[in-house]
């Protein structure tokens, strides 16, 4: 019996029953054809989805024009006869899984794309400036072809019918083509396509028109507009309401929510750093003026969607990246096994990372989504008697593989805990699913029989592997810091020993700017240490994601961390760190300094058992440091490949 039983029961979805209240919102995935066609990849990456229970499913957003927005390449797409047949395949085989699906169609980009088609500046709802440079301004669509791009859209709707979809979704938000008329600071127009609320509105109502002449009356048709859009100039939750109120009015029968765009990025495509329930508020600032349902996403679990639902906050939960980490996320639920929910680590390295980068997406702690086919864990030829060497990320993921497998497996870790640095690295509050990861793994270990040694190091010619057929080594990196005057002073500690130890004195320097030394800095600032971090490049966190680092970067402004880029660490002091910048040098007062310069692969030790067990296969940060993502990902392939 389900845990939560509002997530899990049946809801109206305008006229159309979903069996339970949580859906997957439109996410880009570039598995599409040159031709904008569903591939094969596309077509496994979603009906797995379907197979986990998920209320409803919303496609990408499937561009309905290519006359005034560039053809991307990898996007799907529904403006042509010809993208009907592999969509309709994919109906069919979601609606056998027991599932619904939406069609997410989008009427173009607008001033988010570079050029148009014609290789002139792009099109847009006002002559606005370009998102890739401001320096460039876009051409302002005319009325005729406004109308022309509405009656593309309602072919699309006839497409999307044809395929047999469930309902129709329009994208109207983050700053796209719909959202540039809707907004004040992007559209302009002195025709009926602009002025007040209500007019600048008439395009996205115009949408919601022609999709009803097709669809008729019971097929439900949703929108999600952008609350607030977290730039100056930008929509506010007061016109929102009146939006919401305009698009309601229009026929609309379900309103998503969301928050940010292009300008404010990590809203739109919110880290670990902003929390939990990013949307919620924005749901509930345009919901008690509704009689449609509300549906929301955003950092969401099940716990805090399960009281959204309760409050009313929402009226339905949208997980998105979470089903991209556990496409069985409903299911499990359902079945009141939340606990087994795979968590999302919300690092956005491989799923918002890969799409902006033009690549498929796939996941940091699900290696299997978007290459459903390629990665299945089947049932191994052989029993095999495997012994992991490492309990971290990789060794843990390898573990659990090989045992499902069929596989006998033996872990062996020479710390009292699992996880490697995942643990100490997850003890802010901010990175809670980065620590859930390791009660997830500690669980299906146990589950699929693995036995886990802890306390036990692996040297040399260990018995421990005396009769494993393979064995995996996943031992991780080590820390590495410059051989600096006064680091053997009591107050110089390491960044992995600042989180099991906890720091002594209020003032802090962190020796270093990547991602461990800046974490560290915001979990210290935010618990009233004063912190200043020294970093030696021109910025910090340099190798993050844009999405996440913009995130970053706000909050240690928010917490008052001084950064001192362009500074080396010459010297540490007694109390304090000797620093030196481009003109000057100076000594920080310091309680506590924190070495955080890097770390090193293992490539000795790694030699050693490799040499000692010829065939030893390594994986990880032990092979080349890197993030959590290429861990998992090399230890599930290495698994699958016993």
């Amino acid at each position: 019996m389900s845990s939560h039983p509002l997530l899990s029961s049946p809801a109206m979805w305008g006229k159309l029953q979903l069996p339970n209240r949580m859906f997957m919102p439109p996410m880009g995935t570039h598995t599409a054809a040159k031709d904008g066609t569903l591939t094969q990849s596309g077509f496994d990456y979603l009906l797995e989805r379907a197979r986990g229970g998920c209320g409803l499913l919303i496609t990408e957003s499937m561009p309905v024009q290519s006359d005034y927005d560039i053809d991307t390449g990898s996007v799907v797409s529904l403006s042509q006869d010809k993208h009907i047949e592999p969509l309709a395949r994919l109906v069919e085989a979601v609606h056998a899984e027991g599932s619904l699906i939406a069609a997410n169609l989008t009427p173009g980009f607008g001033r988010v794309i570079p050029v148009a088609p014609d290789g002139g500046p792009s099109w847009s709802a006002s002559d606005n400036t370009t998102l890739a440079d401001p320096s460039k301004r876009c051409r302002e669509l005319s009325t005729e072809q406004v109308e022309d791009i509405i009656a593309q859209f309602g072919r699309a709707v006839e497409r999307a019918m044809e395929a047999g979809f469930d309902a129709i979704d329009i994208h109207g938000h983050t700053g796209y083509l719909t959202d540039q008329f809707l907004t004040a600071a992007w559209n302009r127009r002195t025709d009926r396509f602009g002025g007040d609320v209500a007019r600048r509105a008439t395009f996205a109502t115009e949408l919601i028109r022609v999709t009803r002449e097709v669809v008729g009356p019971d097929v439900p048709i949703s929108m999600r507009i952008t609350v607030r859009h977290q730039f100056p100039g930008g929509r506010t939750e007061a016109e929102s309401r009146e939006l919401a109120l305009v698009l309601q009015a229009a026929g609309l029968d379900v309103l998503l929510v969301d928050a940010g765009s292009y300008e404010a990025l990590n809203w739109a495509f919110p880290p670990y750093y902003m929390g939990d329930g990013v949307y919620l508020p924005d749901a509930a600032a345009v919901k008690p003026a509704l009689t449609i349902p509300v549906a929301a996403s955003g950092n969401l679990t099940p716990d805090l969607a399960e009281k959204a639902l309760a409050d009313g906050v929402i009226d339905f939960a949208g997980f998105g990246r979470p089903i991209i980490a556990d496409p069985e996320l409903p299911a499990k639920v359902m079945r009141g096994e939340a606990e087994r929910v795979r968590p999302c680590i919300r690092c956005n390295q491989l799923c918002i990372g890969n799409v902006v980068a033009g690549k498929s997406v796939t996941c940091a702690v699900n290696p299997a989504a978007g290459r459903e086919a390629l990665l299945q864990i089947m049932p191994a030829e052989q029993a095999k008697k495997v012994a992991i060497v490492g309990a971290g990320p990789g060794g843990l993921e390898a573990a659990r593989v090989a045992a499902l497998r069929g596989h006998t497996v033996d872990v062996y870790e020479r710390d009292t805990r699992i996880g490697g640095v995942l643990a100490p690295a997850a003890t802010p509050d901010f990175k809670r699913e980065l620590n859930g990861m390791i009660g997830w793994w500690e669980g299906e270990l146990e589950r699929a029989g693995v036995t886990v040694h802890l306390g036990h190091e692996i040297v040399g010619d260990d018995p421990a592997l005396a009769d494993a057929d393979e064995v995996i080594v996943a031992i991780g990196a080590e820390a590495w810091a410059p051989a600096l005057p006064g680091s053997d002073l009591p107050h110089v500690i390491d960044v992995v020993d600042a989180h099991l130890q906890g720091i002594v004195g209020r003032e802090v320097v962190i020796c270093g700017g990547g991602l461990s030394g800046a974490d560290l800095a915001l979990e210290l600032a935010q618990d009233g240490k004063h912190v200043t971090i020294v970093e030696m490049r021109s910025a910090i966190a340099t190798d993050m994601l844009l999405h996440n680092r913009i995130a970053l970067l706000g909050k240690l402004a928010e917490a008052g961390v001084r950064i001192l880029t362009d500074h080396r660490v010459a010297a540490f002091t007694p109390g304090g760190v000797e620093v030196e910048g481009r003109d000057c040098a100076e000594i920080l007062p310091a309680d506590t300094a924190v070495l955080a310069f890097g770390v090193r692969s293992r490539v000795d030790e790694v030699a050693l058992l490799q040499r000692t067990v010829p065939g030893a296969i390594a994986v990880g940060d032990c092979v080349a440091p890197g993030k959590v993502a290429e861990a998992v990902n090399g230890g599930y392939e290495a698994a699958l490949g016993l």
